[in-house]
């Protein structure tokens, strides 16, 4: 499927993440949005006169559009599965916010019909594609900790109840905070680490109701039916790692990823971030003292949601593969079904799938700028 220039962007969905993503994607000469879709078309008239988007309807006329190549799903993670399957069947490329889906054969049925039409499906987070991460990676890998053995991921604060207004969907099935926020480290431990082998968890739902604290329905209680305390034993080819998820903590901890080698320490930026400062600590002369950390360099474009978006295009023009890839995607999901299915079973689950190392962001990558085929 050749792709226009530059190739036009559909939204399905237009609540609170479309607002970083569309924001970006307007800086982003790669790509043009033409249409934003919800159910409610209200909504996405409003933010498609805010941003300056051309057009605002329903699914069905984002998936008619003819100049809309590829589609942005930004619906609830239930129907994650089904609104990509339907713009696959319209023929086109589609990005979806993350989890790819909420159950593994719907996912790789997903990634089947890709196949089968011929057409590119990308999975957020794509902020392991910005400049932290990445740089974390490449520390890694030039051996600044040696040969990486272990690491540490911590997310816990007192829950997305406090800020979001329809918070429902962050505590029903398929969400949760392994769910909301284990892909953001999953897939920096998998980028770092290699694939999953095997995951043991133990989780606990302290409470089993929550209140709405702002906007319109602040004061209404909805159920909570997932963990929301969550420890998870993690082995990976390169190392094991243990993770916390947690929106049961007065505590705020989060963005915390401690990568461990033979020859030290090094502390990579939040993966829900693209940037942020990198830091190695080394074992000192008197190993009683606090870690002195020093910082390591930081290189590549900063980038924003979206980027991954345009690493998708670029690489269908270039016939290779992108990065924040539906197969990636599927490993991190399987992880955490298989950290679910551990906490009700109380049993260590081993993963049947694996992954492929993601090659790593070019240093001159910069989404601001026109790809060749834009600019010839």
């Amino acid at each position: 499927m050749a792709l226009q220039t530059p190739v036009g962007i559909g939204f399905i969905g237009a609540g609170m993440i479309s607002e970083q993503y569309l924001t970006n994607l307007a800086q982003y000469p790669d790509v043009r949005v033409v249409i934003l879709g919800d159910l409610d078309v209200d909504r996405a008239r409003a933010q498609a006169d805010k941003h300056g988007v051309p057009f605002a309807g329903t699914p069905a006329e984002v998936l008619a559009h003819p100049d809309v190549q590829l589609i942005v799903n930004l619906t609830i993670p239930a129907a994650h599965v089904e609104v990509s399957l339907q713009a696959l069947e319209a023929g086109k490329h589609v990005w979806s916010e993350k989890p790819i889906g909420v159950d593994i054969a719907s996912a790789r049925g997903l990634l089947a019909r890709a196949d089968e039409l011929g057409l590119r499906v990308g999975i957020a987070p794509d902020t392991v594609l910005g400049q932290g991460v990445q740089s974390g990676l490449r520390a890694i890998e030039r051996g600044v900790i040696g040969t990486p053995i272990g690491a540490t991921t911590v997310m816990q604060y007192a829950g997305p109840d406090l800020f979001h207004p329809n918070p429902e969907f962050l505590f029903a099935p398929g969400a949760g905070p392994v769910f909301d926020m284990g892909p953001y480290y999953l897939t920096t431990l998998v980028s770092a680490l290699g694939a999953i082998r095997r995951v043991s968890a133990v989780g606990r739902t302290p409470q089993t109701t929550r209140t709405i604290k702002v906007g319109d329905r602040a004061g209404e209680s909805f159920p909570v039916d997932v963990p929301t305390h969550v420890h998870v034993n993690i082995e990976l080819e390169r190392g094991v790692a243990q993770s916390t998820f947690s929106w049961d903590t007065a505590y705020r901890r989060a963005g915390i990823v401690e990568i461990s080698g033979s020859e030290g320490t090094l502390r990579i930026p939040d993966p829900n971030m693209f940037e942020g400062d990198l830091e190695v600590t080394r074992v000192g002369e008197d190993f009683r003292a606090d870690s002195a950390w020093e910082p390591v360099e930081v290189e590549g474009a900063v980038g924003g949601r979206g980027i991954g978006i345009v690493d998708m295009v670029r690489a269908i023009r270039e016939g290779r593969p992108h990065r924040a890839s539906g197969e990636l995607a599927l490993h991190v999901l399987e992880a955490m079904i298989a950290i679910d299915e551990s906490i009700r079973t109380g049993q260590p689950v081993a993963l049947d799938s694996s992954v492929e190392a993601m090659v790593p962001v070019e240093t001159d990558f910069d989404p601001t700028a026109a790809h060749e085929a834009v600019r010839a």
